[in-house]
């Protein structure tokens, strides 16, 4: 299985922004998709953003859409989540995820392999 390990995470005020890196490793990493998801006190786990193998391909959950950018650079094995004008409503640990080959892709049961997360608290 691919390893996961998130960084970026930290405490900001609403309106500010944060990147969070997600850095694989272990004997495969050609996973088509690589996601990244959110749990929040009380909350169910959300999926809240998706990238294909090269990229060309991302999926946003409504609520992040316009406000997080999903990238990957895959000579590094890192994915990446651009979050701006944070609000909030975004306060959650943010864990990366690899995607299992079948299955909706933000969904959480469609990943078999997670980081720890990196912890993300939006002041307001």
């Amino acid at each position: 299985q691919v390893q996961l390990v998130e960084s970026g995470g930290g405490s900001v005020q609403a309106g500010g922004s944060l990147r969070l890196s997600c850095v694989a490793s272990g004997y495969t990493y050609n996973n088509p998709y690589m996601g990244w998801f959110r749990l929040a006190p009380g909350k169910e786990r959300e999926g809240v953003a998706a990238i294909s193998a090269g990229g060309g391909s991302t999926f946003y959950a409504d609520s992040v859409k316009g406000r997080f950018t999903i990238t990957r650079d895959n000579a590094k094995n890192t994915v990446y989540l651009q979050m701006n004008s944070l609000q909030p409503a975004d306060t959650a640990m943010y864990y990366c995820a690899a995607y299992r080959g079948m299955g909706r892709i933000l969904q959480d049961r469609s990943y078999n392999s997670w980081g720890q997360g990196t912890q993300v608290t939006v002041s307001s």
